[in-house]
């Protein structure tokens, strides 16, 4: 603190206005001679209209800020009618979208009702054809069953009638069927 105290006491003693000395009007007081110099300064300033031109330059620096702040607004009314613009076409790109996904929702609906048709055909189809193979393995198997049936019963005739039979009666029944074929033929 008492630095402090020393410190505000030197610089108050140390002003300009208490280093001159003499009277003021004086070119040998310091205070003087930068008053003067501070006036022709400005005077010359004056005389050299420097603060029209710092006015000027002002008004063109403002007129500049002005036109570049009109230039600002106009570029934002672009871009928020640009973004409106983007905003409706996003939105119909979106609408359009949602309706090709609808319609191909539709269509593969309509693809899996018609497949599960086809698919009911074709078993359809399938199961008729295997039961005609049915039918026919068993018409086979009846025809196979009544043929083996009589080539057994031709031959148990045959065994039968060649034990009961005699040699004079086989000659007469040869005869016998020769004649009946050619009564047949003609």
């Amino acid at each position: 603190m008492r630095k402090l105290t020393l410190t505000v006491a030197a610089s108050g003693i140390a002003s300009p206005a208490l280093a001159a000395s003499g009277p003021f009007f004086s070119l040998s007081n310091t205070d003087f001679v930068v008053l003067l110099a501070f006036l022709l300064f400005v005077g010359f300033l004056t005389y050299m209209k420097v603060p029209g031109l710092i006015g000027k330059k002002l008004d063109e620096r403002a007129e500049g800020i002005k036109s570049e702040l009109d230039e600002a607004r106009a570029l934002r009314e672009e871009a928020q009618t640009l973004l409106a613009s983007y905003e409706r076409k996003q939105k119909e790109v979106q609408d359009q979208a949602d309706r090709i996904i609808a319609q191909a929702k539709e269509e593969a609906n309509q693809a899996a009702a018609e497949a599960k048709d086809d698919i009911k055909a074709s078993i359809a189809r399938r199961l008729q054809a295997a039961e005609d193979q049915i039918k026919s393995a068993e018409a086979r198997a009846i025809r196979d069953v009544r043929d083996q049936a009589v080539n057994v019963a031709v031959a148990a005739a045959r065994d039968v009638i060649a034990k009961q039979m005699t040699a004079a009666e086989g000659n007469t029944l040869i005869d016998n069927g020769i004649a009946e074929v050619e009564a047949k033929l003609h």
